[in-house]
């Protein structure tokens, strides 16, 4: 069983995304259950940028992506990352961002789901996903991390994108419930520790100055989703 995250840009403005078009997203995520996903949401929200993740069985992983997209297809407002996608690789352009991890096939399923916008589609943004993937590496407590940014290009189901994203997505599995807030400190910390980079809570818009990334970190936990920012944003309080 994988844990997938697909994100895209199909919002009509460059800083946010509606809320009509949230609540007609989150209204055809059933349809992804009816097709066989176990669990599906619409995770991450950061700027203009959606997220929609699913666990999925691998025989049904293509069928799956492939329902995603078609749900962000009949949903955008612009066609934005889509028009990048493209059945032969030397035509795919800038696209969809793709994450997978394996996750456990019995008992419960945990992850973490990190997005990352941009307003001017700042180039560093690859290396802050990939410190956030880099972080979770190796950790005890963890399953599968996603690729690297940059290295893969297709997309089980739905076809290429080039290498180039302004807008990464990052998938973390995690076999311990309770690790989840270890795991998904160490990452956020990672990304964080890049130049211009703000933590932000889900749908909010991209009121920061330009040359800046946003990260948003989800936790989908067996099908139920928390906005790790805020429990973060209390956890870190200076006290004295």
């Amino acid at each position: 069983m994988k844990v997938v995250a697909i994100g895209a840009d199909i919002s009509n403005n460059d800083v946010s995304v509606s809320d009509s078009l949230v609540e007609n997203i989150e209204k055809d995520i059933p349809k992804l259950i009816d097709l066989g996903a176990k669990k599906a949401a619409l995770t991450n929200i950061t700027g203009d940028d959606i997220v929609i993740s699913a666990f999925v069985e691998d025989e049904l992983l293509e069928t799956v992506n492939a329902g995603i997209v078609q749900i962000l297809k009949d949903n955008a407002e612009d066609s934005g990352d889509l028009d990048g996608i493209s059945d032969d690789p030397s035509k795919a352009g800038e696209g969809i961002s793709y994450a997978e991890a394996r996750v456990n096939d019995e008992g419960y399923q945990d992850a973490i789901i990190m997005a990352f916008d941009t307003y001017g589609g700042e180039d560093f943004v690859e290396d802050v996903a990939n410190s956030a993937i880099e972080a979770a590496s190796g950790m005890k407590s963890v399953i599968d991390v996603s690729d690297r940014i940059g290295s893969r290009r297709d997309i089980p189901g739905v076809g290429y994108v080039s290498n180039d994203t302004d807008d990464p997505v990052v998938a973390v599995s995690v076999k311990d419930l309770e690790q989840i807030a270890v795991v998904a400190s160490a990452m956020i910390g990672a990304a964080l520790g890049n130049k211009n980079t703000y933590l932000v809570k889900r749908h909010t818009s991209c009121n920061v100055l330009p040359g800046s990334v946003l990260v948003s970190v989800t936790a989908l936990m067996n099908g139920n989703m928390i906005d790790l920012s805020i429990p973060f944003e209390n956890k870190t309080r200076i006290l004295g």
